[in-house]
């Protein structure tokens, strides 16, 4: 019985890079010069620090600019609220999001269910499988989860026969 997993995933090496990237031009831009402007990484959290909000905000585009380049999808990440450090130094926290969060897989498979199309499609952790007869059906309920999820990027993988 043919199937196929829907994720999300991100390749952290892509971010590091990119974040390393931005790093590199942040110190070298004229307008950053003297200032204490930067990203630092944990995990799946990325710290944007900066002098001021707008500086703020162009480091925040100069990242978006190099991650998109890289090939990571930018819906992924989830933009925490600026906060203040000490003075007038800002920072934002934030954070990258992988796996399908329950929610979004209720209502993937509620999708399904309502397409009518002859699929069976489990929660399997942060995965959803979706198993049907026929591959054409299969690929029918990807177009039909690509036209659908536009605020969250999804991959489908493992496709079996």
């Amino acid at each position: 019985m043919p199937s196929f997993d829907i994720v999300s995933e991100v390749n952290q090496v892509e971010v590091r890079n990119a974040v390393d990237q931005s790093n590199k031009e942040v110190s070298t831009r004229y307008d950053f010069k003297g200032s204490d402007a930067r990203i630092e990484v944990s995990e799946k959290v990325l710290t944007l620090f900066a002098d001021a909000e707008f500086q703020l905000d162009q480091v925040k585009d100069i990242l978006l600019g190099k991650l998109s380049k890289r090939g990571v999808d930018v819906r992924c990440l989830d933009h925490g609220k600026l906060e203040k450090v000490s003075g007038n130094k800002v920072k934002q926290a934030i954070t990258v999001r992988e796996g399908i969060e329950t929610e979004l897989s209720k209502k993937i498979v509620r999708l399904i269910k309502d397409s009518k199309l002859k699929l069976q499609a489990s929660i399997q952790g942060e995965a959803v499988r979706v198993s049907g007869a026929k591959r054409d059906i299969l690929q029918e309920c990807i177009a039909l989860i690509r036209k659908e999820i536009t605020d969250f990027p999804v991959q489908f993988n493992n496709f079996r026969d």
